[in-house]
């Protein structure tokens, strides 16, 4: 399904969104070295019900993962890249996480992701994998806008990818969002300009750039949900929902102002 929002829900939409990058940001500024996982978990939570909104992962439970999600943020650390489930780990300094979140506010849905550096120590590797997806998820934006096609953005965001040396999974990318965190069209992380669906204003799509240091080869977790790299390398990730207006694109997950 791919919808396309009324000027009413685009309004909807705006604030969920911005709710979405604060608590981000919040969590960001709470996780040092020390923090647990599931401390971070029951934050978002708090925040999430404290908003009036809901989470789109409680419930989740697609054919990817093995039974519902059962928690309110992704988490993953270092190796562990996508739907990263909330456990038993103290951060330590040095150590790259992710944060993915999506929630539901006013019948609209937002979802965004953001990788950084836990403690004092800053790996140059880590961090320039984190620039890495920031700067491919900015340029997918740049060419997202009435008349483009979905293989633009997958286009936009794999040159940077492969340019920097990543190699590209194509198993997961970025998708259409609305009422519901997941529908079509598919954004592959790597594909043709020109090609897919052409972009219309009102379409709303959450973009999101991942890789992995070494290998585009994903295993399991034994929880059924984390995702890591095969050879157990250090993984980013950074993701933004995006609104399609006549002028262009509008990033929607991005925080208030004075939120740190």
């Amino acid at each position: 399904m791919i919808e396309i929002l009324n000027p009413a829900l685009l309004d909807r939409a705006k604030v969920t969104g911005a709710l979405v990058a604060d608590i981000l940001q919040t969590l960001k500024s709470r996780s040092t070295v020390g923090t647990n996982l599931l401390d971070i978990d029951r934050w978002a939570k708090a925040m999430i019900v404290e908003a009036g909104a809901e989470s789109c992962y409680v419930d989740y439970a697609p054919s990817f993962g093995r039974g519902p999600f059962n928690h309110y943020i992704c988490t993953g650390v270092n190796d562990a890249v996508l739907h990263g489930r909330p456990h038993e780990y103290t951060l330590a300094d040095g150590d790259l996480l992710t944060l993915d979140l999506a929630v539901s506010k006013g019948g609209v849905a937002a979802d965004a992701a953001i990788s950084f550096i836990v403690g004092d120590a800053k790996p140059s590797e880590s961090i320039a994998m984190i620039s890495t997806t920031e700067r491919a998820l900015a340029a997918g934006i740049a060419v997202a806008g009435p008349g483009a096609r979905i293989g633009d953005i997958s286009h936009a965001i794999g040159t940077v990818l492969s340019e920097a040396g990543y190699p590209i999974n194509t198993e997961f990318g970025g998708h259409g969002i609305g009422s519901t965190m997941h529908q079509d069209p598919h954004i592959s992380n790597s594909g043709r300009p020109g090609r897919g669906y052409k972009l219309r204003p009102g379409l709303l799509l959450a973009l999101e750039p991942w890789v992995m240091a070494d290998t585009a080869e994903l295993v399991t977790d034994d929880d059924g949900w984390t995702l890591r790299s095969a050879t157990g390398c250090r993984t980013a990730h950074s993701e933004h929902t995006i609104a399609i207006t006549e002028d262009g694109a509008e990033i929607l997950t991005l925080p208030t102002q004075g939120q740190v």
